[in-house]
């Protein structure tokens, strides 16, 4: 399978000040998909400016006509699935079909105390995710929905028309621990990945790609499990956190080098980050325009 290049578009700069342009080079450009962060604010950006990701997605659906559109990602930190679902369904409609939704159990970072709450524990996130998955699921394919769960709850929540794409618009589940591969397996259109967090500091390229070997690996056994079969789903790699770091982005051929032999692991689409000067995703544009025009031919 070829090799699909998108990017993740970072809501950081007011719209009118040239939010938007990003978005419409970006379809120029060719990507596949345009991503932005699902987050109430992020690392570094924190203190700066940061804008939501669905009104973002939203206005950029209106600037774009081929463009795919999605969250990377978004989680039950601070998100319910009943607006959620009415969210991404008039969105789904704005762009014509658009959407995927990138949507992972979340962490430990500002998202989960915006709220007043404590941080939940690794095991609190993985039991939320496993509610919210599948009541987002229903929520997106069925008119009316009442459940009753440990976490959420929805009472004759109407969803009339649904999604333009149909049965509903594609989940890209991220995941790495045994429970959440099972959701990307049985709910995923796609699964996503970003490496081992553990090697991003003192690990090498090498050991990122045996790991995320690894992690295909457990992909497909979950999948086995329920007698899937893993090619149905899109393997998505976000790129920037693993070992290589920028290093990609230096050059075309760099890049070449780095997408083969993810490529070869059975991945499907590479996520590079649009850029962003004095940041962890500085790149040169004009290498990163290159790369994006360029190396989806070369990849095959």
């Amino acid at each position: 399978m070829s090799l699909r290049l998108s990017t993740v578009i970072l809501p950081y700069r007011r719209w009118s000040e040239g939010g938007g342009t990003a978005w419409t080079r970006a379809e120029e450009l060719g990507f596949h998909t345009a991503y932005t962060y699902d987050h109430l604010s992020w690392r570094s950006f924190r203190d700066g400016p940061w804008f939501g990701a669905i009104p973002t997605l939203t206005a950029a659906a209106s600037v774009t006509d081929r463009l795919r559109l999605g969250t990377l990602v978004t989680s039950p930190n601070f998100r319910h699935p009943v607006p959620l679902a009415k969210e991404l369904i008039s969105l789904d409609d704005i762009s014509g079909g658009r959407v995927t939704l990138g949507i992972g159990a979340g962490g430990n970072g500002f998202d989960a105390t915006a709220l007043g709450q404590e941080p939940w524990t690794p095991r609190e996130r993985a039991d939320r995710f496993a509610e919210f998955v599948p009541l987002l699921d229903r929520l997106l394919t069925e008119d009316s929905v009442t459940y009753e769960g440990r976490f959420y709850s929805a009472h004759e929540a109407r969803n009339i028309p649904g999604c333009v794409q149909r049965p509903r618009l594609p989940f890209a589940v991220a995941a790495t621990g045994p429970r959440g591969l099972k959701l990307a397996a049985r709910y995923g259109q796609a699964w996503v990945t970003t490496g081992d967090p553990k090697l991003y500091e003192n690990g090498t390229p090498e050991q990122s790609v045996e790991a995320l070997r690894g992690q295909v690996g457990k992909l497909t056994e979950a999948c086995a499990e329920i007698g899937r079969d893993v090619a149905e789903l899109d393997k998505v790699l976000l790129t920037g956190f693993t070992p290589d770091r920028g290093r990609p982005l230096e050059s075309l051929d760099a890049f070449v080098d780095f997408a083969g032999r993810h490529q070869e692991l059975g991945f499907t689409e590479l996520v590079i980050h649009w850029p962003i000067p004095d940041s962890d995703f500085a790149a040169e544009q004009k290498v990163f325009e290159q790369i994006a025009m360029e190396a989806p031919a070369q990849l095959g």
